[in-house]
């Protein structure tokens, strides 16, 4: 019995208890069941007899007697207590709480996804980087937790599209483009350009494949290094999006809302709503009837349109796509645009406390032999998504950047994250999967099966060890959904952190397999099925943060 099994059993008791009309209360949608971190009370408890008490027109007390008389009832139940105002501790039978482990190996990579989000359609747009350079450290962070989320989000059945917004026009490109033409001639680059290997690398990639470039005139010269300047570094992008495994289902271009009228079209939905006006000759968005510190200008008094007026222009894009939620991942130096993003949703005429979500995320920083990591050989100022790969590697990098909150400053220590010790958590964490994956190995050799399904005996894992990890595995979904709805896919590190500890524990405690003449016996193949399914969850976790299971280390 999974935890929900138990919030269903719940709810009916709750439903034949109104229909006995021993309670006059609504049924409610979901009751939330617990695992109480004192095991002396129970293995599940829940507060749905203080929720219902004052509809009722009873002592929580009084509802959780009404209810315990009918879950007592229930097959697997093996005790009800009633603690406290009113708690319910509901401790189940061990043969009921062991057939929890054939449910997820019999689910599989399906345990622990859920429809708490079904049919939300969610625009994520995270890194978004601009074009002018390698993704830096920053924006290493977003890969990892903004995929993560995607992967999340999915699993709790949402509609995700993720989006990589280029900006890829205006002032920044300019300065770009004319310092890859200053690097090609051999020019010093020009005041707010760009400097660095790849600068270099990009403006000699360009004059070898376009012979006769730098013999044309400066302005034409300067809008081919802009185009295909731009077109190799969104390619560089792209190459190390791909390598560090965080997929992109469309890549949006600024410059095709300006291109295409979206901008005007954007000002003139905006000014149909009534937000707009004029002063000083700017055309402004009035934001602050909605919270923003000051009114925003969409178009100067010289007529260029700013970038708030593409911002505007490209959240309208997301709604007119069908995302019912655009969902903003930004790093910790755009903290001003939080209220001014939301302005622009309410201006719109939609909910900015349910259309849009802005995320942002601290600072990372990096160590090595105890002495912080500032400069990147290849970017000059920068640490960059490569540099961080070739020192800890994928896995590393993204376990550890999604594992902790992004409302925290994170620091990420080389020697600690290139060793096999317990103190790098990725490694504890796979350690554990490769661990089962030995385990079957041994019993593959051995001749040993874990046998049917209809013939295991759950009822025999009946030992402190073997309840404790029970119990975690079966809140896996509910950590889960947890992080759907919260945007906090740390959850499901910390939960896996917490359940290869569980693990360890029960392995060095509960011999799995016989030892030389020693018989193979169904507590033997119990025991293999609860390794399965440990092994069955952390491998499902840790794909959806995006790191591989492997099998040895």
């Amino acid at each position: 019995m999974t935890p929900a099994d138990l919030s269903q059993a719940i709810q009916a008791a709750v439903s034949s208890a109104v229909e006995a009309g021993e309670l006059a209360v609504a049924v409610p949608e979901h009751v939330t069941v617990e695992r109480p971190k004192n095991r002396d009370h129970g293995d599940y408890a829940t507060n749905v007899a203080l929720q219902l008490a004052k509809a009722a027109g009873k002592p929580p007390r009084a509802v959780a007697e009404v209810l315990a008389d009918r879950l007592r009832g229930i097959t697997g139940v093996a005790e009800v207590d009633i603690a406290g105002p009113g708690f319910l501790n509901i401790t189940l039978d061990t043969a009921t709480a062991g057939a929890l482990a054939r449910t997820i190996v019999e689910a599989g990579e399906a345990y622990g996804r859920n429809e708490a989000l079904k049919g939300l359609r969610i625009n994520l747009e995270f890194v978004s980087a601009n074009p002018t350079g390698p993704i830096h450290i920053g924006g290493v962070r977003w890969a990892a937790v903004g995929d993560s989320l995607a992967r999340v989000l999915r699993a709790s059945g949402a509609d995700v599209t993720t989006e990589y917004y280029l900006n890829d026009a205006g002032v920044q490109i300019t300065k770009f483009a004319a310092s890859l033409q200053a690097a090609a001639n051999g020019r010093e680059v020009p005041e707010g350009g760009y400097v660095g290997e790849y600068i270099v690398d990009i403006a000699k990639t360009l004059t070898d494949a376009i012979p006769g470039v730098l013999d044309l005139p400066e302005a034409e010269q300067l809008e081919v290094f802009r185009t295909e300047g731009l077109k190799l570094m969104v390619a560089e992008i792209k190459r190390s999006m791909d390598e560090f495994g965080t997929h992109f289902d469309v890549w949006f271009s600024e410059k095709t809302l300006h291109d295409s009228g979206a901008v005007e079209k954007a000002i003139d939905r905006l000014r149909e709503q009534g937000h707009v006006f004029e002063q000083d000759g700017a055309v402004f968005l009035r934001t602050t009837d909605f919270g923003d510190d000051k009114d925003r200008v969409l178009i100067k008094a010289d007529g260029d349109k700013t970038y708030f007026a593409a911002d505007a222009a490209y959240y309208l894009s997301k709604r007119d796509r069908g995302a019912e939620v655009a969902l903003y991942m930004l790093g910790a130096d755009h903290h001003g645009y939080v209220n001014r993003l939301k302005a622009i949703a309410a201006c719109a005429g939609d909910d900015m406390n349910r259309n849009i979500e802005v995320r942002i995320g601290q600072f990372v920083k990096m160590l090595r032999d105890g002495e912080e990591v500032r400069m990147s050989k290849r970017a000059g100022n920068i640490i960059t998504i490569d540099d961080v790969v070739e020192w800890i590697g994928v896995d590393a990098a993204r376990y550890t950047l999604a594992r902790s909150s992004t409302d925290s400053t994170i620091t990420l220590d080389i020697n600690i994250l290139t060793s096999q010790t317990n103190e790098n958590r990725v490694y504890y964490v796979q350690y554990a999967h490769s661990r089962m994956c030995a385990v079957q190995r041994n019993a593959d050799e051995q001749g040993i099966t874990r046998g049917a399904a209809e013939d295991f005996k759950p009822e025999l894992l009946a030992t402190e060890w073997e309840s404790d990890l029970l119990g975690h595995l079966g809140e896996f979904p509910r950590v889960l959904a947890a992080a759907g709805e919260l945007r906090e896919p740390h959850r499901v590190a910390v939960y896996l952190e917490d359940l290869a500890a569980k693990y360890h524990r029960f392995y060095d405690n509960c011999r799995i397999l016989p030892r030389g003449d020693e018989e193979v016996t169904d507590l033997t193949r119990a025991r293999l099925w609860l390794a399965d399914a440990t092994r069955t969850v952390i491998a499902n976790g840790l794909t959806l943060l995006g790191v591989t299971a492997p099998e040895r280390m």
